[in-house]
């Protein structure tokens, strides 16, 4: 016999007591400790402070006081500032639609203050003495302090130990805690910070230049390994630095956004800035950058969560290309430019070399058409002479070209070649596999890839698979320069190559892009797997290991670098070369000493 469900009692519905509401707000606002410490700076920030000091006892559970020198609290207006939903930040619909502020929703300190033992010291500017307000209460007293604020929190989450149970180890805590001061303090060079743990001072950054900062902050190696970002779109500018491919990490910790000086968590954001770096990190790499993004108030919402963490673009798409191409623009130009203007510094020294170190015939330079090994060839063959060329080109001093003049080969891998800062060595095949990459990539921006039919088709035995992609995609394959088609049922024959390519192996390119097509079924491969298809084929368009190159074609091959967009990387992610300077190699060999 089925047992009677009895229905639950019912309850009657009743209005919550302001401490539970505002201990259920905490739960929103306050997760941990840090969370605590990214309110009060907040704070600290909007009230104009240049001076930010932040005390941390046990990661921030036993204390966290958060001192600042900015305008203060006004005597009458510190009760009102613990209450919830209280603030001097907007006043209006209006003022919520266009936050210009770091807070502004009112609930941060009552929160706080309903999971904590909260006291404020503050003294407004003109005020003759600071007062204390005691937030569990009430009490107001005064107190000694300069113009400014001091907010205590004590005993986190002390009425409410099942949240306390959650948390981590002071260790943890602590560092999350300085990771929410880092967030401010890359948004704002011209504020110092000082944290202190348990009595002791653990970082400390001074007022200064925003580069001054990100050194200061993330280490000078970042300065060093990355490129100054600067770009604007109508209403959108977005500015910062970003790391270089060298420089990516295998976690995601070193990559901070802001939104009109917000430090936030932002999916558009971040998919923008990878896929900038789609064609040169591969696999599970993370790239490094600190980005700013300044856009109208008015076209982004702040009031998305609690924790203000989150953002909504009025524009998502916007502000994913804005970024994306800001990223890309500055990552293209070659890093051997600034080589160039390095070495530009010590040509004194270099001009007073004898000049047999430096022959080079006088050869102007070309742009090659192609992108083969032949092309290079013909790209320092002599110039005839006509009555036009009385005066010959002078070739620039090899200090002012980046990558150097070409000495040697290497094991048929590596070019060998000397600048002005010492040596400079480069994966023949990978440097000129971008070069290809990118001239594949602009031709079929412009156009479909320019073909050239060859003079006897080359046929190859296919399987079944690769007879069937190739029927299904002969307009796929047109865009890309190939022609291939059946010559028997069991036998393909290529046609037609890719006209940078033609030096190449047809056979071998044509098997890998009917691969490549397989896997991504179909010819919408050209708008979502172009790049990857492009790869492959200069991949195979490109100079081999173990070719021996002449001198000229060396040189020839190190101006093409120097010429190409994202030449430091290859395809794949790999640097092209490498630079080790005369003070590095004296090291190596212990001169001077």
């Amino acid at each position: 016999m089925n047992a009677v469900l009895s229905s639950p009692p019912r309850r009657p519905i009743r209005e919550l007591p302001d401490e539970l509401v505002s201990q259920i707000a905490a739960g929103e606002v306050v997760e941990r400790p840090a969370s605590v410490v990214r309110e009060l700076v907040d704070n600290a920030l909007d009230a104009g402070a240049s001076q930010v000091t932040v005390r941390l006892q046990a990661g921030g559970v036993r204390l966290i006081s958060v001192e600042d020198d900015g305008a203060g609290i006004a005597r009458e207006e510190l009760p009102l500032a613990l209450k919830r939903h209280a603030t001097s930040k907007i006043g209006s619909l209006a003022d919520l639609e266009s936050v210009g502020t770091m807070g502004f929703r009112g609930e941060a300190l009552a929160a706080i203050a309903s999971v904590s033992d909260l006291g404020v010291v503050s003294r407004a500017h003109g005020q003759p003495a600071a007062w204390l307000l005691d937030a569990s209460s009430g009490e107001l007293r005064p107190a000694a302090r300069a113009t400014g604020t001091t907010v205590e929190v004590k005993e986190l989450f002390f009425s409410t130990p099942a949240r306390r149970k959650f948390l981590k180890t002071d260790a943890t805590e602590f560092a999350h805690c300085l990771e929410a001061v880092r967030r401010h303090a890359l948004a704002r060079p011209d504020v110092g910070f000082a944290v202190w743990h348990d009595g002791r001072l653990s970082e400390q950054w001074r007022a200064g230049s925003a580069e001054q900062r990100l050194a200061d902050v993330l280490g000078e190696d970042f300065l060093a390994q990355s490129v100054a970002v600067e770009y604007s779109a109508g209403p959108l500018r977005v500015r910062g630095r970003a790391g270089i491919p060298d420089a990516a990490r295998a976690r995601a910790d070193w990559q901070y956004a802001y939104v009109n000086g917000r430090c936030v968590r932002d999916k558009v954001l971040t998919h923008a800035a990878r896929s900038a770096y789609e064609d040169l990190l591969h696999g599970h790499r993370q790239p490094v950058y600190v980005l700013h993004v300044e856009i109208d108030p008015a076209r982004v919402d702040v009031n998305v969560h609690p924790t203000k963490i989150e953002v909504r673009f009025r524009d998502s798409r916007e502000v994913h290309q804005a970024v994306r191409h800001a990223v890309e623009y500055a990552l293209a130009a070659p890093r051997s430019a600034a080589a160039a203007a390095e070495a530009a510094s010590l040509q004194p020294a270099f001009e007073a070399a004898p000049a047999s170190n430096w022959s080079q015939p006088s050869i102007p330079f070309r742009a090659p058409a192609g992108g083969g090994v032949e092309e290079l060839r013909a790209l320092w063959a002599p110039q005839p002479a006509t009555a036009a060329q009385e005066v010959p080109v002078p070739v620039p001093e090899p200090v002012a070209w980046p990558l150097g003049r070409a000495i040697a080969q290497l094991q048929g891998i590596y070019i060998l070649a000397e600048n002005a800062q010492g040596l400079v060595i480069v994966d023949m095949h990978a440097a000129h596999e971008r070069i290809v990459y990118e001239r594949l990539k602009s031709q079929m921006d412009a156009q479909a890839l320019r073909s050239q039919p060859l003079l006897i088709p080359a046929t190859f035995a296919a399987t079944a698979q690769e007879v069937a992609t190739a029927e299904a995609g002969v307009e796929t394959l047109q865009a890309l320069g190939l022609e291939i088609t059946p010559f028997s049922p069991k036998t393909l024959a290529v046609r037609a190559v890719p006209a940078s390519l033609a030096q190449g192996d047809a056979v071998e390119l044509a098997r890998s892009v009917l691969a490549e097509l397989a896997q991504h079924e179909g010819s919408s491969v050209v708008e979502r797997s172009r790049n990857e298809l492009l790869s492959t084929m200069a991949c195979h368009g490109a100079v081999r290991a173990n070719r021996r190159l002449t001198l000229e074609e060396m040189n020839a091959l190190l101006r093409q670098m120097e010429e190409t967009e994202r030449s430091d990387q290859c395809n794949h992610g790999r640097p092209t070369w490498r630079q080790l300077t005369v003070r590095e190699l004296d090291t190596l060999f212990m001169r001077g000493r």
